[in-house]
């Protein structure tokens, strides 16, 4: 039984800037019933009152408080990570708002973590920046793996990409915060006071959502509408528990 439930954002509720078929009725049904849940995204560019804002243009009504941000579940692992608080940052407002607020200083003088948000604006000067202070030391950080994301003429490379760069010039691997780590899915339960044995995820992507769910102790949702084609399931050595076409056929389980 289902008391909870953790959503992804791009691919299942929206794409491109236009609410997805079913996902008003979702959150609307969950709302009716008083039912815990929090949209997951690994997006780390926006705030969650930016993300609310493009939410409602799309029309559907999401609060900020409902948003939980790989941004700020790297933001909170770090926070318990260090009393130093330096940190140089690649990223844009999603990712350096939430370091702020966990009282992080944004700075290149001897920093003990870089880390790598997603951006549309990358510099190769900044890049060079982190490679050479994480060569000096500094820990290297990311908010998630995912190698591209969506865009209205196709997938453009994310912050998985550009992780790759930086450890192939540094021989440093980063520690990813975001989905599919569960860090950032016990920070979600954590938030709406869950247990993971009688929530459910939804989500389209088998590399971070589902597996997110799956390391979690989910129940697993993926529907159709994102990065995942049906016939893509079989090369996971995981298995949703359910395939949908849509989160119009997850309301049926709330």
């Amino acid at each position: 039984m289902t008391s909870a439930w953790l959503i992804d954002m791009d691919g299942v509720l929206v794409h491109e800037g236009l609410a997805l078929d079913g996902a008003k009725e979702f959150l609307e049904r969950l709302e009716e019933k008083d039912i815990p849940h929090l949209i997951l995204t690994n997006n780390s560019i926006f705030t969650t009152r930016d993300l609310s804002a493009r939410l409602a243009s799309s029309g559907l009504d999401v609060p900020a408080e409902r948003i939980w941000t790989s941004a700020l579940a790297t933001a909170r692992f770090l926070s318990g990570q260090t009393d130093n608080k330096r940190v140089y940052v690649l990223g844009e407002a999603g990712m350096t708002t939430a370091l702020y607020e966990e009282g992080f200083i944004m700075t290149s003088d001897r920093p003990e973590f870089v880390v790598l948000g997603e951006t549309r604006t990358y510099s190769f000067e900044a890049i060079t920046k982190a490679i050479r202070l994480i060569q000096g030391g500094a820990r290297f950080i990311a908010t998630n793996p995912d190698a591209t994301g969506p865009s209205a003429e196709g997938d453009i490379p994310a912050t998985g990409a550009v992780a790759a760069m930086i450890e192939k010039a540094t021989g440093r691997s980063p520690f990813f915060v975001g989905k599919p780590n569960p860090v950032m899915l016990r920070n979600g339960l954590n938030k709406i006071g869950a247990h993971s044995e009688h929530t459910s995820i939804v989500g389209d992507r088998m590399d971070t959502d589902i597996q997110a769910g799956v390391e979690t102790g989910l129940t697993t949702h993926l529907v159709l509408t994102g990065s995942t084609e049906e016939s893509e399931i079989e090369n996971f050595p995981f298995r949703p528990d359910y395939v949908h076409p849509s989160i119009a056929e997850v309301i049926e389980f709330v």
